[in-house]
């Protein structure tokens, strides 16, 4: 029985699966195209900075709609919550183009997925009738 590993897959993709999972890198989620080309620890570790990077950003928006709306039916100060949103933008800004290199990686390894061209038999390999 073979185990597998979670290195790269050696054998390597498509050229249409390669660009697919180099355009959902890029437009989806980064880290979601590098597992779906079987890239385990890069799409994971991609995969966790953008989601911890969009979580980031999310508690910081809240934290400040919070402080704005205290502001109009009081007088609550603003605290800033700044590197929040900051630290969540950079995390994220690192899986993308961590995505974008593993992409790119996918695409130069991938092999031609052309559909290979029927030659026609010549006259002399016809059976004769």
């Amino acid at each position: 029985m073979r185990m597998k590993s979670f290195s790269a897959n050696p054998n390597p993709a498509s050229r249409t699966a390669a660009r697919n999972a180099f355009l959902v890198n890029q437009f989806a989620t980064p880290g979601l195209g590098s597992l779906m080309a079987h890239r385990w620890i890069a799409g994971l570790g991609q995969l966790a900075l953008a989601v911890a990077g969009f979580a980031l950003i999310v508690v910081w928006f809240v934290k400040m709609m919070f402080e704005y709306y205290g502001q109009m039916s009081g007088d609550v100060p603003v605290k800033p919550a700044g590197w929040m949103g900051e630290l969540g933008a950079v995390l994220f800004a690192i899986s993308w183009f961590w995505s974008l290199a593993t992409s790119i990686s996918l695409l130069r390894h991938a092999k031609d997925d052309a559909l290979p061209t029927a030659v026609p038999p010549k006259l002399s390999e016809l059976p004769k009738s």
